[in-house]
């Protein structure tokens, strides 16, 4: 049995690891890592909220490195932050949407404990995009629902008008 090394959050923070893990009460945790398809839905989030952020008051950022409490830092595959939130190294305040793109080395369980996280933290929408079906879900309460639409602010986005961006 492998021995389970613990590193401070400050080893972390300075730590550059490749690809970017994610720090639970003192352990890193490496992510999953996106093939084609994964990467493609990174890829459309990115430009279709990029492309709306200066009329809508938002930053996107994939990848940031998220303090969800003082013992986790996790990492969405895309964050959706407000315009005139702090622009830290590591996000701080809660994004306004996090999405998560599922990979196929993904875990149910391992997915519902981040996903909670980012709840507990106070990001306002959480989605799940599984590009096996590009299908999306929900994640409010501790519960997974399928969702039609991305609700960000004022805004309702239909999920298929996203779709048509995959090429």
């Amino acid at each position: 049995m492998a021995a389970t090394t613990f590193v401070s959050v400050e080893e972390y923070l300075r730590t550059s690891y490749e690809p970017d893990a994610e720090y639970v009460d003192g352990v890193i945790e490496e992510r999953p890592m996106g093939e084609d398809q994964h990467s493609a839905w990174q890829v459309a989030l990115t430009i279709y909220f990029g492309s709306r952020a200066r009329e809508w008051g938002i930053r996107v950022r994939p990848e940031l490195r998220t303090k969800t409490s003082e013992r986790r830092y996790r990492i969405p595959d895309i964050a959706i932050l407000d315009a005139d939130a702090p622009r830290d190294p590591v996000a701080i305040v809660p994004p306004l949407a996090a999405f998560e793109i599922l990979s196929p080395e993904d875990r149910l369980s391992r997915l519902l404990v981040r996903l909670a996280d980012f709840e507990s933290m106070g990001v306002a929408a959480l989605y799940v995009v599984d590009p096996a079906d590009n299908s999306l879900f929900r994640y409010q309460a501790g519960k997974l629902e399928v969702a039609a639409e991305i609700a960000l602010r004022e805004q309702s986005i239909a999920f298929q008008e996203l779709v048509a961006l995959l090429w």
